[in-house]
């Protein structure tokens, strides 16, 4: 508590300058994390995608699974219910041995029929069930075949991903760890503001330079009396075009354009030395 404190004692002395300077520095560090994460390229976007497709694959899988443990079991219990309506008819049948009546034979004749036709419903369910596992199964198959496909392009797009990341994993640290330093040395609502700039921004700039006249960022003309403003260092000053800040005003230094040596000239000089 006492170190936050003393921190927060320690950035509300800074001067004007010295904000300028460590902002300088943050933005300095996030455009080489920027430049570290365009060397990646998709490549993260493309594992992610790859890992979300490769989920949706499997889950899909999965729900034709269920639906061929329905069907089957479909199956299964219209071959019992046939079973049962043989049973029946079997019964029945046994029944019209001893009817007493014309009455009660149609009556058991009726419940024959009715199982019958029972069992002719349970055999075209069958069917369809049957129809639907083979369907089923070559959907599993494909996707099954397409899934593999996937998990290859994703091990490969991994392990591109890996050898990048190696390369650049040690400096990447580095600079994260030097952005939390350099965090610290920044209030909160001037940090906060940088951030949302950075967000804001299509290059990742929320400290630029005033080059050529122009603003480092959105390249909209800065005017002298602003840019004057920008020397002093009295305030923080903004562009009044894309809100990023200036840090300070690039001097061009143009080289003097040499002086050319008319050639008829030095051909009469040296006549007349001769």
């Amino acid at each position: 508590m006492q170190l936050q404190k003393r921190l927060q004692l320690h950035n509300m002395e800074n001067t004007i300058p010295q904000k300028l300077e460590f902002l300088s520095k943050l933005q300095e560090i996030d455009s080489e994390l920027d430049r570290i994460k365009k060397v990646r390229g998709d490549l993260p976007q493309e594992v992610e995608d790859l890992e979300d497709e490769i989920a949706g694959l499997e889950t899909r899988i999965k729900n034709f699974n269920e639906h061929l443990q329905n069907y089957e079991s479909e199956i299964e219990n219209r071959k019992e219910a046939i079973s049962n309506s043989k049973a029946l008819i079997k019964k029945y049948e046994e029944q019209q041995m001893n009817v007493r009546n014309n009455r009660e034979y149609d009556a058991i004749t009726k419940e024959v029929e009715l199982q019958e036709l029972e069992i002719q419903v349970s055999e075209k369910k069958i069917k369809e069930s049957a129809e639907l596992i083979e369907e089923k199964k070559q959907k599993i198959e494909e996707t099954n075949q397409f899934l593999e496909e996937r998990k290859a392009d994703l091990k490969n797009k991994k392990d591109e991903l890996k050898v990048i990341i190696a390369d650049t994993e040690k400096e990447e640290k580095k600079l994260l760890k030097d952005k939390k330093e350099a965090g610290t040395k920044l209030e909160q609502r001037l940090l906060r503001s940088y951030e949302k700039l950075r967000e804001n921004s299509s290059n990742g700039l929320a400290v630029v330079s005033v080059k050529r006249g122009a603003c480092g960022g959105c390249f909209n003309m800065v005017p002298p009396q602003r840019q004057s403003e920008v020397r002093d260092q009295k305030k923080l000053i903004v562009c009044e075009y894309c809100g990023r800040i200036f840090s300070d005003v690039e001097i061009i230094v143009e080289e003097e354009p040499k002086k050319k040596v008319k050639r008829g000239r030095k051909k009469k000089e040296e006549t007349t030395a001769s």
